[in-house]
């Protein structure tokens, strides 16, 4: 089953074709917290139509961006040139664990007002006047 959700999705994970360049071309670095895997070219080849080394994350479930930690984030966009397995990364004061992203799911994030929010609408302040053509 695996080998089938590889095959025809791109969201679990990595593709066939992924898991080829990254076994052919890549370079393992590390892992994190989550279990994602990250990658660079073997040997910290440069690209040579980029002009610096490839470096990529595979997902240990789902591909989410907001998945992949500070530190390895700020490796995997060329931010800073070690990542965090070659140093000991501390996360700074404002950098905040991974929370998924909850929207469309009923866990979402309602703000008070919203018609999917439980609970009365607030009254209206009487701030506002509509606009009229001509005024």
């Amino acid at each position: 089953m695996t080998w089938l959700t590889q095959f025809f999705t791109w969201w679990n994970g990595q593709t066939l074709n992924t898991r080829f360049h990254t076994w052919r071309n890549g370079e393992l670095v590390g892992h994190d917290e989550m279990g994602n895997a990250y990658f660079r070219t073997k040997g910290g080849k440069l690209d040579p139509a980029l002009g610096f080394e490839r470096r990529w994350v595979i997902f240990s479930g789902a591909s989410e961006g907001s998945a992949v930690p500070p530190g390895w984030y700020g490796w995997l966009h060329h931010t800073v040139p070690t990542p965090p397995t070659a140093e000991t990364y501390v996360a700074r004061d404002w950098e905040m664990p991974h929370k998924p992203n909850m929207t469309g799911t009923a866990e979402a994030y309602r703000p008070e007002g919203s018609m999917l929010a439980s609970g009365v609408r607030p009254a209206a302040t009487g701030d506002y006047q509509a606009w009229t053509p001509g005024n």
